[in-house]
């Protein structure tokens, strides 16, 4: 799990850190969803708040992530869930070995941003159309170029859905909970799936 960020900011996040807890709220319907299949939930903290130019900080602390993930628990097929800037940071490392896929929610997608390294990954793409801090039509355009990469990527759209991922909150719940499940090769039984909203 990669949570958010800014785009410069080279001091360390907050002891309370917004970004953080929104992505902490994903942990239990996750943890509900892959109950009893051994699925192991982490969260990264970055060292910087910002993605820093070319010093791609976000990345370089996810990319850490995953080489210590391997190192103590071993190869495990992995699937990066992140926010925002740490969406942008989970489709850089999409590629990595052990990485089935990425679920990136509301990335921060800029014109020009590499997609070359999804090429056999699957990657869903999950925008409200009511952000107004990172552009769904730029990660439609992402997906759009993920494809033709050879990436089995897919734009999910969440119609009211805003940022913060605060509005449709069980939405955004549920489709990261499924698409986890799937990118795993694991059933979420009808008990275990995140409420749908009333």
């Amino acid at each position: 799990m990669l949570h958010g960020g800014r785009s410069e900011g080279p001091e360390a996040p907050p002891r309370l850190n917004l970004p953080g807890a929104r992505m902490r709220l994903f942990l239990p319907p996750l943890a509900r969803a892959s109950a009893g299949h051994g699925v192991l939930l982490c969260r990264v903290r970055y060292r910087c708040r910002g993605w820093n130019g070319e010093r791609e900080d976000a990345a370089r602390d996810a990319r850490w992530a995953l080489g210590e993930l391997a190192r103590t628990v071993g190869e495990l097929p992995v699937v990066v869930v992140g926010h925002s800037m740490g969406g942008r940071a989970a489709l850089r490392v999409g590629g990595a070995p052990g990485v089935r896929g990425v679920v990136a929610l509301a990335p921060w997608c800029p014109e020009g941003e590499p997609a070359a390294q999804l090429a056999g990954r699957r990657a869903v793409l999950v925008h409200g159309d009511r952000d107004r801090v990172t552009d769904p039509e730029a990660s439609r355009r992402f997906t759009a170029r993920a494809r033709e990469a050879g990436a089995d990527a897919r734009f999910v759209p969440v119609p009211g859905g805003d940022h913060a991922m605060l509005r449709r909150s069980a939405a955004w719940h549920r489709t990261v909970a499924e698409e986890v499940m799937a990118m795993l090769g694991l059933s979420m039984s009808a008990a275990r799936r995140a409420p749908r909203e009333g």
